[in-house]
């Protein structure tokens, strides 16, 4: 069943459970800076935010289920689109919703111009959160990143404001 039902609100220092609980999951355990393995490395990964990009906490009946982000704002409008949901809420539309919601808040209330994501070439469901959120594929960045001594190709997406 598909729901796109979601908010987006700022994070708040209550929500560090849900963060905790979030990062225990293996497939979301890379997505962090570091190892979210406390209440306080939850509490640190949401205060982490602060000055270096905003982050929403995506709620879905009012229970947190994922987190998107612009980050890497620059002087030519541009940004960095990030997101995770957690496993009860993939499948669902949560995160093309979430993501779409975010571009239009960068687009509108930031005034920014292009916003960008990239995504493993192994993960088609990423991919799919990408496309259906209106951002195009732009290209292949080969060995961009390296998680356990492999190196993973990465298909970067863009959306323009005038998209």
């Amino acid at each position: 069943m598909l729901t796109t039902n979601i908010r987006l609100r700022e994070w708040r220092e209550d929500d560090a459970p849900a963060v905790l609980a979030a990062f225990q999951d293996s497939d979301l355990s890379r997505q962090a800076p570091w190892p979210v393995v406390t209440l306080q490395d939850a509490l640190g990964w949401i205060a982490s935010w602060d000055g270096v990009g905003h982050a929403f906490a995506v709620t879905l009946g009012g229970r947190v289920v994922g987190n998107v982000a612009v980050a890497r704002v620059d002087a030519h409008a541009n940004g960095w689109v990030s997101y995770w949901t957690v496993r009860e809420a993939r499948g669902r539309g949560v995160a093309p919703a979430a993501v779409e919601e975010v571009a239009r808040w960068a687009f509108q209330e930031r005034g920014l111009f292009r916003l960008e994501l990239g995504h493993r070439v192994d993960n088609p469901a990423s991919c799919r959160v990408a496309t259906k959120a209106g951002f195009l594929a732009e290209g292949i960045e080969r060995g961009k990143l390296v998680y356990d001594g492999v190196r993973y190709d990465v298909e970067r997406h863009v959306r323009l404001a005038t998209d």
